[in-house]
């Protein structure tokens, strides 16, 4: 997996779940949480609070139990 795909991914949807994101950049959570954390560390992802919705409006999935990621540039 490839660093430049998850920022791209990010950049494009603002906001994602881990699951879709795992999903959809054909990787496992634990090595897509890595590349997240590094992100993180150079401030250009965030990693939500528990329980924050996701604002897909579905309601399906507990929000407690959703991993949520947004993107944000360095400020």
């Amino acid at each position: 997996m490839i660093l430049s795909r998850v920022t791209d991914y990010l950049r494009q949807h603002r906001r994602a779940s881990l699951g879709d994101m795992a999903l959809a950049l054909d990787t496992t959570p634990d090595a897509l949480r890595e590349m997240l954390a590094m992100l993180e560390r150079k401030g250009r992802a965030r990693r939500l609070p528990a329980g924050t919705a996701c604002g897909g409006g579905c309601n399906k999935c507990s929000p407690a139990s959703v991993e949520l990621y947004e993107w944000g540039e360095p400020t």
